[in-house]
């Protein structure tokens, strides 16, 4: 199975997912005019990537900035999707992180996180700061 890449633009998020490492990153902002577009490739790839590989670790690491609500209907039928898959006895992380001072960021990923039963949602404050 190959990479699926998808390169972000001012509106969708930069998307790479590893099938070799079962690491899936999401960044950058969400809201696109049509999700449904953007994001079907993202969920067919899953598909596959999961009837091939039943039983394999998987996590996500999503560092959205902003997104709309079409994109959070969105991220909620992958959250879904994950968490169906860890019910079948995957091990799952999604790994939510946020700017520090985005404090809506933060609500969302506790609304998110509270909605999901058996995948491992981690939430993740992150800051400008470089170390010196």
């Amino acid at each position: 199975m190959t990479v699926f890449h998808v390169e972000g633009t001012k509106s969708s998020p930069r998307m790479y997912f590893d099938p070799a490492s079962r690491v899936l990153e999401i960044s950058g902002e969400s809201y696109p005019e049509n999700c449904q577009q953007v994001y079907e490739p993202m969920f067919q790839w899953l598909q596959e990537f999961f009837n091939k590989d039943p039983q394999g670790r998987v996590v996500l690491n999503m560092e959205i900035r902003y997104f709309n609500s079409s994109s959070s209907r969105t991220f909620m039928n992958l959250f879904d999707l994950l968490d169906e898959q860890a019910a079948q006895g995957r091990i799952v992380e999604v790994h939510w992180r946020f700017h520090e001072e985005n404090e809506t960021a933060r609500e969302c990923g506790e609304e998110f996180m509270a909605d999901v039963r058996d995948l491992c949602f981690i939430l993740t404050p992150i800051s400008d700061q470089r170390p010196a």
